[in-house]
C-alpha cells in the first residue's frame, strides 16, 4: 500500500505547447460555433420553421463538448468533428436561403436576412477549422499516462 502512494501519474503529451494550443483552439472553435448557432437561431426565430430545437441542441452539445475538452477528454474530439461536418452541411445548405429572402411571401426575421446569411456562411469555415483541430488533438494522444515511481523510474501505462 505504501508503494501505491509513491506513484505519480503524469500525462506527458498534455504538457506540450502544441497540445495546450490545440486544446485552446478547439475550445474556442466550439464556443464560437455555439455562439454563432444561437445568434442565427434567435435572430431568425420566426423564419426558421421549427428548426429551433435542432439548432439549440447543437449549441448545447457544443458547450458540453467544450467543457469536456477543457478537462483533457480526448474522446469527444472525433464526436465534435463528426457534428461539425453535419453542422457545416446544414449551414452550406441554409446560407443561400437567407440571402434569397427578398422575395414576397417570406417572413421577415428579427435580424436582417443578409446578416443572418453572412453569419450562417461564417459557420462553414469555423466547422472546417473545428474538424481539422479536433483531429489534430486526437492525434496528439492526450490519454497517454506515465507512472513515475519514488525511485525516479517510469512505466508507460497502456491506453
Amino acid at each position: 500500500m505504501a508503494a501505491e502512494r509513491d506513484v505519480v501519474i503524469e500525462h506527458p503529451n498534455r504538457d506540450k505547447a502544441s497540445s495546450k494550443s490545440t486544446k485552446a483552439v478547439v475550445i474556442l472553435l466550439l464556443l464560437a460555433s455555439a455562439a454563432l448557432v444561437v445568434i442565427v437561431t434567435v435572430g431568425g426565430w420566426d423564419a426558421t420553421a421549427g428548426a429551433q430545437f435542432v439548432s439549440l441542441a447543437f449549441a448545447a452539445i457544443y458547450l458540453a463538448m467544450a467543457f469536456y475538452v477543457a478537462q483533457w477528454n480526448r474522446g469527444v474530439l472525433p464526436v465534435s468533428a463528426a457534428l461539425a461536418m453535419i453542422l457545416g452541411i446544414f449551414a452550406a445548405v441554409s446560407a443561400p436561403g437567407w440571402f434569397d429572402r427578398d422575395a414576397t411571401g417570406y417572413t421577415d426575421p428579427a435580424m436582417g436576412a443578409d446578416m443572418l446569411g453572412l453569419l450562417t456562411a461564417v459557420i462553414i469555415p469555423v466547422q472546417v477549422l473545428l474538424i481539422a483541430f479536433a483531429m489534430r488533438g486526437f492525434q496528439q494522444a492526450w490519454n497517454i499516462e506515465v507512472e513515475r515511481l519514488a525511485d525516479g523510474t517510469t512505466r508507460v501505462m497502456p491506453s
